[in-house]
């Protein structure tokens, strides 16, 4: 029959390919939103410095 061995390497394979799935669904899914964020936010505050330094 089958040897523990391959049980092994199927599940090592198993492992190594959900993380890089994993790994992608991070990447595509949230690191944009991540930085989107930070852009905005950046921009809201260098607008608001402007503001501020208009009025004064």
């Amino acid at each position: 029959m089958f040897e523990f061995d391959q049980y092994l390497g199927f599940l090592l394979f198993l492992v190594i390919l959900t993380m890089g799935f994993w790994l992608m669904f991070f990447l595509v899914a949230i690191v944009p939103y991540w930085l989107g964020g930070s852009i905005t936010e950046l921009l809201k505050e260098r607008k608001a410095k402007k503001k501020a330094e208009e009025a004064q």
